[in-house]
This record gives C-alpha cells, sequence and structure tokens, in this order.
C-alpha cells in the first residue's frame, strides 16, 4: 500500500518542481522584437540592446515606487558605463509628459514609451499581474537572470551585477 501512495507523490512532486522550473524560465525574445517610442516619439527597435548586459525597469510617472528607484538606477548606470545598460521603458501613451518626467528626475539612460504595448510586454515578460515597478536583468546571452516586482533597491541591484558582468 505504501510503494504506489510513494510514487503517485513522488510523480506528485516531479509535476509540481518541472512546472515551477518552466514558469520561472523567462524569455527575453519578445523585449527584443519590439519597437517602442523614445521620448522624442521616434520608433526604437529593441533588438540593438541585444547583446548587452541590460536592467530593464518598466515604470509609470504615477508610480511612487518607481520614481522612488530612479536614482539608485541612475547610480547603477553610471557606476557601469559601457559595462551594462539601463532601459526604462514607461506605461505612458505620450512621449511629451514623459520626457518632461524623465528630465525632472535626471534619467540618463534610455528612457521609451510604450504606449499600448507596455501591458502586454511586461505580461510577455513575466508579470502577468501588470504590476508596477518591474524590472528584469538579463544578460549579454539575453537570458533572464532574475526579476523584481516592486521597488528595486540597491541590494537588489547589487545581487544580480556581479552575474550580469560576469556572464
Amino acid at each position: 500500500m505504501i510503494q504506489p501512495f510513494a510514487r503517485f507523490a513522488s510523480a506528485v512532486v516531479l509535476t509540481v518542481f518541472s512546472t515551477l522550473t518552466v514558469a520561472q524560465q523567462i524569455s527575453s525574445d519578445p523585449l527584443f522584437a519590439s519597437t517602442l517610442n523614445d521620448l522624442d516619439d521616434k520608433p526604437v527597435a529593441l533588438a540593438r540592446y541585444k547583446g548587452k548586459p541590460l536592467i530593464v525597469n518598466f515604470w509609470a510617472r504615477w508610480c511612487g515606487p518607481c520614481r522612488a528607484e530612479i536614482p539608485e538606477l541612475i547610480k547603477v548606470r553610471q557606476a557601469h558605463k559601457g559595462k551594462l545598460e539601463v532601459l526604462g521603458i514607461g506605461l505612458e501613451d505620450k512621449a511629451e509628459p514623459a520626457k518632461e518626467f524623465a528630465k525632472a528626475y535626471d534619467m540618463d539612460y534610455p528612457v521609451f514609451v510604450a504606449k499600448d504595448k507596455g501591458i502586454p510586454l511586461m505580461q510577455a515578460l513575466g508579470n502577468s499581474k501588470g504590476g508596477l515597478p518591474y524590472t528584469l536583468f538579463i544578460d549579454r546571452h539575453g537570458q533572464v537572470i532574475g526579476q523584481k516586482m516592486g521597488l528595486v533597491r540597491k541590494a537588489d541591484l547589487d545581487a544580480h551585477l556581479e552575474a550580469l558582468l560576469a556572464r
């Protein structure tokens, strides 16, 4: 009696862990297949960033935690300039208000306006709930090596930097 149950329990555990592993694997392909508008409302193919270590941060002007994490993103980019890139993807409809926001917050990294592509892109990149802020860490090989839902802090950035820069 115990053997059939043990086999069944093992199969259930294996299925659960297999599902978790698959669920945690996020492809960066939707990001690199996207074309978003820059702050001058000109289309930019994000494929141009393929092959570089990236910190991709989804934000919105009305999002308090999004505003709070911008200084840390600026610092990490400045500290590792030329070795990694930070991309800001604003869930915004218009470039001009996003441009004013980026200027007011001294965002010195590439910032894009997602318009109607923002939420579907976040969902395709592992954010099924569409919450903000949402940050992805992508190595130079295009592998998503980490993600963070909510305010990204210095410790979160530091935890991924070594892997981003080493790969």
